[in-house]
This record gives C-alpha cells, structure tokens and sequence, in this order.
C-alpha cells in the first residue's frame, strides 16, 4: 500500500513538473555571451574602496609582527 502511494504521488509530481518547467534541452532563445562580457566589462572599472586597502594592510601587518598566527590561518582555509 506505501509503495502503492508513492508511485502515484511520484506519478503526479512527475506531470506536474513536465507541463510546468520548460525542457532542459532548449536552446537559449538570444546568445548570452556578449551580454556577459558587457558585464564583466563594466565591473572591472570599479575601484577597489579605501578599507579593503585598510583590512589588507592591516592582515600584512599581523603577519610580520605574528608569524606564529600563520599556521592558525591556514589551519582555516
């Protein structure tokens, strides 16, 4: 009888998916690739704000006056 339910309920998940998601196996309707370096095109122009310098320096600083904090570091990579 469980088996029975689950059957039927995957029977209708599976109907329901195929008339409400479109096919995997469509192509895109316009070519993606130029838009996408449109994009990357206008992120490269941003500059970098003052406290990511601020947090870098700041990391540089720890590690030259505290080597021992290194394997601590990579301990969490």
């Amino acid at each position: 009888m469980n088996q029975n339910v689950n059957d039927n309920e995957e029977r209708k998940l599976r109907e329901f998916l195929k008339s409400n998601l479109p096919r995997a196996d469509v192509e895109p309707r316009r070519d993606l690739w130029p838009a996408m370096l449109r994009r990357m095109d206008v992120h490269e122009q941003r500059a970098v704000p003052w406290f990511d310098w601020a947090l870098l320096g700041l990391a540089a600083a720890c590690l030259a006056f505290v080597p021992r904090i290194i394997p601590m570091l990579l301990y969490h990579l």
